[in-house]
């Protein structure tokens, strides 16, 4: 009970909630327990605490959107992240650092296990809303996961001492972030379920940007969110002007694309189709195995027989705009490899509306977040029913619209050129420093750290 209680508080440091700067504590107990005897056995139930903890809203949404079949995912799904930790444990658990080490590299590959990939997790979002989140301009969230294990560490082992410069990645000052340039961020809370049905859009949009025209320049931007529209507006040049759009639509090219748009001038400039695609949502991993069980659920829940959808090939900027979509906002790699190819702005369109009245929404804001200092980059985020926010080069939310309501945001912002050490080097240091703990990181006989 005690390790199930430890991983539900580690999970209440994670976003959205506030305690971030007690992360170390309940990780620096857990990782005592498992140095002793039955540590195994310990590890899962603390993995059963923390992902059902972190991820309740999965059951929650799906719950509210589905009815209780939606729940059933949810067990197996956390059941397997903390079998993972067990065996995490298992394997290099004692009074080494190789834990350290190997827990990153769980971390990573979590993020990287092809049509199973989920990002979620990860110890760095426990400094999001610290100033020290800057150091992910270094090395990516997993710098921060790195920070957040040895500060554990070195508690577990009773150095008292690093909590000195743990406090300072709380009190750090952060400069200030020029932003002469202006966007429109338009929300439009349309139900989700309504949109799959055959809703209108194109009207509420049309009407919320109009509205809030007077506010933008001629040479500003306006953003809608992930499938706002099935098509863009014939009359699109009579009343936008020269101004450019950013746009999220349902494209049927070949088969369904979650496609965004940059539009200007009276023509589209260029186009992107959503690379990565949400597994078990956007597409159906095993199809030809797994049919039938689908095809139960796709009935279940009154959805038809859902097609799966086309990816994109790769990232690729939309001109100056590095245009990402939903889910792929929890992916360092895409938004990095948009600024590597040219973007001097983030836009990422959304549609959390698929998670209900859950907290899973404000967690999947707060991990987009860091995407912006990993890249230097100011990022402007429409979510079809919020959060609607602009975050600057620092990771500070300057502007935003809560979630629930139709509006638009007359937000701030500029566009950046120039690479952070994250973009030229990306997870490469991280890495090797993980592979060095975890080859060099048993007990010895005296180590300084350890």
């Amino acid at each position: 009970m005690a390790a199930f209680l430890l991983g539900a508080a580690l999970a209440l440091t994670a976003p959205p909630f506030a305690w971030g700067w007690l992360a170390p504590l309940p990780l620096a107990l857990l990782l005592r327990r498992w140095w002793e005897p039955g540590r195994e056995r310990a590890a899962f139930l603390a993995g059963l605490g923390y992902w059902g903890a972190h991820l309740v809203w999965l059951p929650q949404s799906f719950a509210e959107l589905f009815g209780p079949l939606g729940v059933l995912p949810f067990v197996p799904m956390i059941a397997a992240e903390a079998g993972f930790w067990a065996l995490l444990v298992h394997l290099l658990g004692g009074r080494g650092l190789a834990l350290v080490g190997g827990w990153l590299f769980l971390d990573y590959l979590r993020a990287h296990l092809g049509v199973l990939a989920f990002p979620w997790g990860d110890l760095g979002y426990a400094l999001v809303e610290a100033p020290g989140r800057m150091l992910a301009a270094v090395g990516g969230v997993y710098l921060l996961t790195l920070v957040v294990l040895l500060v554990a560490y070195a508690l577990a082992r009773g150095r008292y001492w690093v909590l000195v410069p743990w406090a300072l990645l709380w009190l750090v000052p952060l400069p200030e972030s020029p932003a002469p340039e202006r966007a429109l961020l338009v929300q439009g809370a349309i139900d989700p379920l309504q949109k799959v049905e055959g809703a209108a859009s194109e009207q509420v949009y049309r009407e919320l940007t109009q509205q809030a025209l007077a506010a933008l320049p001629a040479g500003g931007l306006v953003v809608w969110p992930e499938t706002a529209v099935p098509r863009l507006p014939a009359d699109l040049a009579d009343w936008l002007g020269p101004r450019a759009l950013v746009a999220g639509v349902a494209a049927y090219d070949d088969g369904y694309r979650n496609r965004v748009v940059w539009w200007q001038g009276g023509e589209v400039r260029a186009v992107y189709d959503k690379v990565r695609l949400v597994p078990f949502g956007e597409y159906f991993p095993w199809r030809p195995l797994l049919g039938w069980v689908y095809g139960y659920f796709f009935d279940a829940f009154g959805l038809g027989p859902l097609a799966d959808a086309r990816p994109g090939e790769r990232p690729q900027p939309l001109g100056p705009y590095g245009a990402y979509v939903c889910y792929e906002s929890v992916f360092p790699g895409v938004a990095r490899t948009l600024v590597r190819e040219g973007a001097q702005l983030l836009v990422n369109v959304s549609n959390d509306a698929w998670f209900g009245p859950s907290f899973g929404g404000a967690q999947h804001f707060a991990m987009g977040r860091l995407r912006a200092v990993e890249t230097g980059r100011w990022l402007l985020r429409a979510a079809n029913d919020g959060i609607t926010a602009a975050i600057d080069p620092y990771g500070r939310v300057s502007e935003r619209l809560e979630r629930g309501r139709a509006g638009v945001l007359v937000a701030s912002y500029a566009q950046l050129s120039g690479r952070t050490p994250y973009v030229r080097w990306g997870d490469a240091p991280v890495l090797a420093a993980a592979l060095l703990l975890l080859v060099f990181g048993r007990p010895v006989r005296r180590r300084w750290f350890a």
